[in-house]
């Protein structure tokens, strides 16, 4: 305001120069108070800029400080954090045994896996031995099955099979000591296969067939075709009344020089169903030997509905006379065959068996003794 104000007193002193040109007097002072102002600005921004300069450098310090605040403190953490994990440490090592009794251990766990292997050895031999016998003794179990179906029913497809089975165990067993029970169940084997099975079933059906045929068959003669005879003789135009009714008549009579060999009694409703029931059973009885292979009873049976059907009935009718001859070829027919015996086979497969449970009841108690002595030692 000082400066500004010098220009308004200069111009009281102007009378005292009165050849001074009026204009070029203020122009001087306008200049200066110009200058100074400019500069007076141009200090006051560069005021203004050392203060913002400032107050930034105050404001970066302290985030500067706030960050390094949060450094030290996560190391602060980290620390703590350290020194906990270190006396974890230091205790878990604590713990731990020391070098002497570490080398105890090792030495221990190294035997106790040897004791193991071995052990492991002794077992699998022990085990596959077992596993032999157990084959064996399905053998022997096949053999008696073959013994059992053939004396009881007298199957001899069944045997065969079985002892063809039992026959394959030994051959898997490739042991030269089972020569000679191989050899007595080739010579059951032989016999076997020359013997013939029966077609049971082929005959219980062929019965099966005649008891439903003897339901239908009839008790009555052969009719006489006298009016058949008499139509083919006699032309229809050149009949008189009298060969017609002779005709009618005649078919009511018949004449037989020999009726003890053709004709029967004839049976009342109820003696000819007690007659087809009595042919049914004996049929019946006839299919249950031919099952159990029963050869005295199934002949038997067969001689019984033969000779009912001859007592009962005409043989001159197609339905006897064609069961008659059915009877007569299943009597011809085997129902029972003589089977060879077993005991031989099963006697050698059991004295195999015998000899090898030695070897194997040896090396079990020398595998008990083993464990013995391992815990015996220090």
């Amino acid at each position: 305001m000082s400066e500004t104000a010098l220009p308004k007193d200069e111009p009281q002193s102007a009378p005292k120069a009165p050849f001074e040109q009026p204009a070029a007097a203020p122009l001087r002072p306008s200049a200066n108070g110009n200058g100074l102002a400019i500069i007076a600005l141009l200090l006051a921004a560069a005021g203004l800029a050392a203060a913002g300069w400032g107050v930034w450098q105050v404001r970066t310090l302290t985030a500067g400080h706030q960050q390094q605040s949060r450094v030290i403190e996560g190391l602060a953490t980290q620390t703590l954090t350290l020194e906990h994990n270190e006396r974890q440490l230091s205790a878990d090592l604590a713990q731990l045994p020391d070098a002497t009794e570490l080398e105890d251990r090792h030495r221990l766990v190294a035997q106790l896996q040897g004791d193991q292997q071995r052990l492991s050895q002794r077992l699998e031999t022990v085990l596959g031995a077992s596993r032999k016998d157990w084959r064996l003794a399905e053998a022997e179990h096949l053999l008696r099955l073959a013994s059992l179906r053939l004396s009881a029913l007298q199957d001899v497809t069944s045997a065969k099979a079985l002892v063809q089975g039992a026959d394959e165990i030994l051959r898997e067993q490739d042991d030269p000591q089972a020569f000679a029970a191989r050899e007595q169940l080739t010579r059951s084997l032989a016999s076997l296969q020359g013997t013939t099975q029966p077609d049971r079933t082929g005959l219980f059906l062929q019965l099966s067939a005649l008891r439903e045929q003897a339901t239908q068959v009839t008790a009555l003669a052969p009719e006489f075709q006298a009016a058949a005879e008499a139509a083919q003789g006699t032309s229809p135009e050149g009949e008189t009344r009298w060969r017609q009714w002779w005709n009618k008549i005649s078919g009511f009579f018949r004449v037989d020089f020999n009726p003890d060999d053709s004709i029967r009694p004839l049976l009342a409703g109820q003696s000819l169903n007690q007659v087809r029931l009595a042919l049914s059973l004996a049929l019946e009885q006839a299919q249950w030997a031919a099952l159990n292979g029963q050869g005295k009873v199934y002949t038997q049976a067969l001689d019984d509905a033969r000779s009912i059907l001859v007592a009962g009935f005409n043989r001159e009718n197609g339905p006897t006379q064609a069961m008659i001859e059915q009877l007569t070829a299943l009597k011809s027919q085997p129902v029972s065959v003589t089977t060879p015996d077993l005991d031989a086979s099963l006697n050698a497969i059991q004295a195999y068996l015998q000899h090898r449970h030695t070897p194997v009841e040896g090396l079990q108690k020398s595998t008990q003794a083993t464990p013995d002595a391992a815990e015996s030692q220090p």
